[in-house]
């Protein structure tokens, strides 16, 4: 008898440790589904670290890409709760689909800057000069915000850049330069500043002919608003505004 009454002792303790155990796990956890811009990546990885530190339970997962990509994959049904595009138009889209569910907010702004591989073996100087036969240049498609602001300079400066290729994202485009697929490509200043020393940064004047201005939103398709609207809050507030403006973005 005192043998059992011992072993049930013993049991007691662990039962109630196995009790917490399962009240831990039970714990509500939430998940925050945030689509943005691909020149975003390193700013909001940043932002959704911080953004997870200041509310318990809450995880942040990002899809990075083009904003017009994006925007499709929201039309067609994705798992977004938060949608951050690289211009205004991408946003018009998305309000004019009905897939946005707060009011968009302008957060940052950003410009164009020529990027060339280490050395700019090529000699790329100017603008002019990416309209040279010689220069394997990259550029994003038009439909692409990064494309959209090439566009503009272009037009701007009088000038016609012939690509080798027209990419989906800005990353695709600082990707092929990297590698050395390209003698040059337009990205944004922040993509230049963020590839370090794998790149190497030309500014030319005219892109201040195209400033792209990035624009925040909820989405209808979220299962919790108060979190998507306290994410984008955080983004256009001071913690996020000071995140971002490390990494080279400008105010909107």
């Amino acid at each position: 008898m005192r043998r059992l009454a011992a072993a049930l002792l013993l049991l007691v303790p662990l039962a109630g440790c196995s009790g917490g155990a399962r009240d831990q796990a039970d714990a509500p956890e939430k998940t925050l589904h945030v689509y943005a811009a691909a020149s975003l990546q390193n700013a909001f990885t940043e932002i959704g670290k911080r953004f997870e530190d200041a509310n318990d339970g809450v995880t942040v997962k990002f899809t990075f890409g083009g904003s017009s990509d994006l925007v499709a994959q929201i039309e067609q049904g994705a798992p977004a709760d938060v949608f951050a595009s690289a211009d205004t138009a991408n946003m018009d889209k998305a309000v004019k689909a009905r897939v946005i569910g707060g009011v968009p907010q302008n957060f940052a702004s950003n410009t164009l800057e020529i990027v060339t591989p280490p050395g700019n073996p090529a000699h790329i100087e100017s603008l002019r000069d990416l309209t040279g036969r010689s220069a394997k240049v990259v550029v994003c498609a038009p439909e692409v915000p990064c494309g959209a602001a090439a566009a503009r300079v272009e037009e701007a400066a009088g000038l016609r850049i012939k690509p080798v290729s027209e990419e989906q994202s800005v990353t695709d485009v600082l990707g092929k330069v990297i590698s050395g697929e390209a003698d040059a490509g337009l990205v944004y200043v922040t993509d230049v500043l963020g590839a370090g020393a794998k790149v190497h940064g030309v500014t030319f004047p005219e892109s201040r002919q195209a400033v792209n201005t990035y624009p925040i939103a909820s989405l209808r398709s979220t299962h919790d608003e108060t979190l998507a609207a306290g994410f984008t809050d955080y983004v256009v507030g001071p913690e996020g505004q000071s995140v971002l403006s490390t990494y080279g973005f400008q105010k909107p």
